[in-house]
């Protein structure tokens, strides 16, 4: 018998991180190793770091996601009021 999580909805994770964020952050770790070693620039291994602290995963919902629907909210997206007089 085999269990399968979410009905085969959910997208595949592995530890904290789904599987597309792993792949960023070890392609990114990478570029970040060559440049430390190369230039001696610590910037990068920073920004994978943040990169890699922003899309832990916890119940579904990554800290980079919140910041996603949050920057739409109040930047991207109109909003639309309507004022009516109730009186």
């Amino acid at each position: 018998m085999y269990i399968y999580p979410d009905n085969l909805k959910s997208k595949a994770t592995l530890w904290l991180w789904q599987l597309r964020d792993i792949g960023v952050i070890g392609v990114c770790a990478l570029l970040s190793v060559l440049a430390l070693t190369q230039t001696g620039l610590f910037f990068p291994a920073v920004a994978t770091a943040v990169y890699a602290f922003l899309t832990i995963r916890v119940e579904d919902i990554s800290i980079l996601d919140f910041i996603r629907y949050a920057c739409e909210y109040f930047f991207l997206r109109q909003q639309f009021y309507e004022w009516r007089y109730m009186g």
